[in-house]
């Protein structure tokens, strides 16, 4: 599948962008390939340089309010400058690495709510920046990850939503400023003691980490969190639901 985006840049008659993913989809630690064509407007200009980079929408507290931000996790120049004449066409192919804890943003065919993920071209002409608008991106789950929501919608919990929030999960290895929390409503057998589940998903090539918090209906016990690794080469010989189910158990 192609996305296509045309961004005028810089006004009547200057250059224009137009970027190409070979295909959108993608999984944590993955790739994304596809082609940038700046094409030259009517007189002769000077790029500083062409780069892409992975935007997503982030929760960020201050003080006691609270507001979302775009921000780009990941980036990447795709090239130094260059003299763009008119009409030329200058065509960049790009393979982009897709960082291991990028947030995922689709499960079963189906957008998390809540969640959004783009990528951006950005030119720069004569100290000018222009960027061009998203080009979406679906992030699909690791095998792992994917064991370990099939286990949770076993034991009958349901999708509520997601977001990514500014900060660092205690506990775990991670390089990006963000996590992601993944947001379940509790089935019967949980509800009474449950108001909500929380996972967070932060994977590293070598495992997966999983971080579990419950919010419980009584207000005079806390929160209840779990961390445990997962390794992908035994992902498969271990039954989740049961697992799962003896912690949520015991965090009642």
């Amino acid at each position: 599948m192609v996305f296509r985006k045309i961004l005028r840049a810089f006004g009547v008659g200057g250059p224009s962008v137009e970027t190409e993913l070979t295909d959108p989809h993608c999984r944590p630690g993955g790739v994304l390939e596809g082609t940038v064509q700046v094409t030259g407007g009517d007189h002769p200009v000077d790029v500083e340089y062409l780069a892409i980079g992975l935007i997503t929408r982030v929760e960020v507290e201050s003080g006691d309010s609270e507001y979302e931000s775009g921000q780009e996790f990941h980036r990447q120049r795709l090239t130094g400058s260059f003299r763009l004449v008119p009409g030329r066409r200058h065509e960049v192919p790009f393979r982009f690495e897709v960082p291991w804890e990028t947030p995922i943003t689709e499960v079963y065919g189906q957008r998390l709510n809540g969640m959004s993920m783009g990528l951006t071209t950005e030119l720069e002409v004569a100290r000018a920046v222009d960027k061009s608008d998203l080009d979406a991106v679906m992030v699909h789950p690791l095998p792992a990850q994917e064991r370990i929501l099939e286990a949770l919608l076993r034991l009958g919990f349901r999708f509520s939503r997601a977001d990514v929030e500014r900060g660092r999960v205690y506990g775990v290895e991670q390089r990006l400023p963000f996590y992601q929390e993944i947001e379940f409503y509790p089935p019967a057998a949980y509800a009474s003691t449950l108001n909500e589940l929380e996972l967070t998903f932060v994977p590293t090539p070598e495992r997966l980490q999983v971080v579990l918090e419950v919010e419980r209906r009584s207000r005079h016990r806390p929160e209840g969190f779990g961390r445990f690794d997962v390794d992908y080469a035994t992902i498969d010989q271990v039954d989740w639901p049961a697992e799962l189910d003896g912690w949520l158990r015991r965090a009642r």
